[in-house]
């Protein structure tokens, strides 16, 4: 493993999560789907949650999400790589599975995190070998162009 780019904690791959770390790597954001039964799950592992098949297919989600839960941290541990106030959240994913992951670009206050609200992956990249997938707001398409009369 190469050396981390920061002090938060590097998850370790196993051989039925690599598939997955390697997709944060390349900016995707990949998930299992049973081909018996079609449930789509997360996190990774070699059998459906639902039916126990192995018969299971990789494919690379939409990366949306809503916000469905959340708590703010308004303590960091020292030399944990996280700076307080941050967002402890799940995120259901619009192919159905939920997710544990940060919000970022996002001010750390509850009438900012709205349940419910559209969020959208992004990747922050803590080691060559490890990148972590977090979510942020949706940008609502007036928001896309930026600000008025911005160059």
């Amino acid at each position: 493993m190469s050396e981390p780019r920061s002090k938060k904690p590097l998850p370790r791959p196993t051989p039925e999560t690599q598939h997955f770390w390697d997709g944060t790597l390349a900016g995707e954001l990949r998930l299992q789907r049973c081909e018996d039964c079609s449930k789509v799950y997360f996190p990774p592992r070699p059998f459906c949650p639902a039916c126990a098949s192995r018969s299971v297919e990789m494919f690379t989600a939409s990366g949306l999400g809503t916000l469905h839960s959340y708590v703010i941290n308004q303590r960091a541990m020292p030399d944990s790589g996280f700076e307080a106030p941050y967002s402890i959240a799940v995120i259901e994913l619009d192919e159905g599975p939920r997710m544990m992951t940060n919000i970022v670009d996002s001010p750390q206050t509850p009438e900012a995190l709205v349940l419910d609200m559209p969020v959208e992956v992004t990747f922050e990249k803590l080691s060559d070998d490890i990148a972590l997938p977090l979510f942020r707001p949706k940008a609502a398409p007036s928001d896309a162009a930026g600000p008025r009369g911005a160059s």
